[in-house]
């Protein structure tokens, strides 16, 4: 992935004190008055059991200054489920998994598109938007599952198992979807493989994933060893502690966890599935077994489930923050490129699923 700013700061600008730099995008925003409290009221209310009331007059200027923004860049904001309560639920226009997040790219009238994620995911939106302009926050904002595997390790591949598809998680780089058959989400791996009609499919790069995807189908599936930071620190032990302490906890674990957790658990799903659950058989107690801002998020909107929280954060997806989104909108920065090339190739294989699964 490729990222620029088109408004690049002077150099001496480039150095300025990060105090400095707080203070002069203070002076740009609205102060925190009673009007403006009464005006962000509503929002407040959708967060008010996870944010503190001490939290709010720093986030509400910001987040009135990005709503702003987005009607006068015509840009919408994609904000994925492990984002904080306040990008979330009050300045993300489409919310929710990877899957969900790459339909509304391509669906979206929009002319700006800012990624609140990490930048596999605003690579993906520019394969599905390639005429729209697409930022991301903070370019630093990686993933480690990601970084597990490179184009040239799956060309390797395809020498070892030739003919066998190849299908690779959304949570990998547009060189390596150019490489790729098909892509796929944790909400749909086992709908996607078995689509392809053969005995046996490579599954990369989450080998948990893949795994749990076995145990799902008759199809043989080769995995890759490659991890999500975030989901393997997660230990059977942990869980079966929270389970003593209060048999009535349910234990909602994600697919990119060891399959141990994954067996320690109540139930595994996809992100979407997660809440899904919580939602409809809300249980007194619940463990999300993913990242823990996920957590924060369904607790805004289920606040009669007791959520414990082994809270094992994303350093990537916490580099996206309310100020850097008001700066990105602000500066039109950073703007995510992908080599002609391989966009096409990588878009054939993300419309492909996006094909299967509409």
């Amino acid at each position: 992935m490729t990222v620029t700013a088109t408004n690049t700061m002077p150099k001496a600008a480039a150095k300025t004190p990060t105090l400095a730099a707080n203070i002069a995008r203070a002076a740009e925003l609205p102060a925190f008055t009673p009007e403006l409290a009464a005006e962000m009221a509503p929002l407040y209310e959708r967060v008010k059991h996870v944010v503190t009331p001490m939290e709010w007059p720093h986030y509400a200027p910001l987040i009135k200054a990005i709503n702003a923004l987005k009607k006068e860049r015509n840009a919408v904001i994609l904000a994925h489920n492990y984002m904080t309560p306040e990008i979330f639920h009050c300045v993300g226009d489409f919310r929710g998994d990877s899957l969900q997040l790459a339909k509304e790219a391509a669906r979206t009238e929009a002319d700006v598109i800012v990624q609140a994620g990490v930048h596999f995911m605003a690579e993906t939106s520019k394969l599905l938007s390639p005429d729209k302009t697409v930022l991301i926050p903070d370019p630093k904002a990686g993933c480690s599952l990601a970084e597990s595997i490179t184009a040239e390790d799956v060309r390797k591949l395809r020498e070892t198992y030739p003919g066998v598809p190849i299908v690779t998680y959304v949570n990998t780089s547009a060189a390596v979807k150019a490489e790729c058959d098909i892509t796929c989400t944790s909400s749909n791996a086992v709908k996607v493989v078995e689509s392809l009609g053969v005995p046996r499919v490579l599954l990369i790069p989450d080998e948990y994933l893949a795994k749990y995807v076995q145990t799902k189908t008759d199809i043989e599936i080769i995995p890759w060893k490659g991890h999500c930071e975030v989901h393997e620190r997660f230990t059977p032990e942990e869980l079966n502690a929270f389970r003593e302490a209060d048999p009535e906890t349910k234990i909602i674990a994600h697919p990119e966890c060891p399959p141990d957790v994954i067996k320690a658990s109540d139930f595994t799903g996809s992100t979407a599935a997660m809440i899904d659950f919580v939602k409809t058989k809300r249980p007194k107690k619940a463990v999300l077994v993913t990242e823990c801002s996920m957590a924060s998020n369904v607790a805004a909107e289920a606040p009669d489930v007791e959520f414990v929280r082994p809270c094992n954060l994303c350093p990537h997806m916490k580099r996206i923050s309310l100020e850097r989104i008001y700066e990105s909108l602000r500066d039109m920065k950073y703007e995510v490129h992908v080599d002609p090339d391989v966009a096409a190739r990588a878009r054939r294989a993300v419309e492909r699923m996006v094909n299967l699964t509409n």
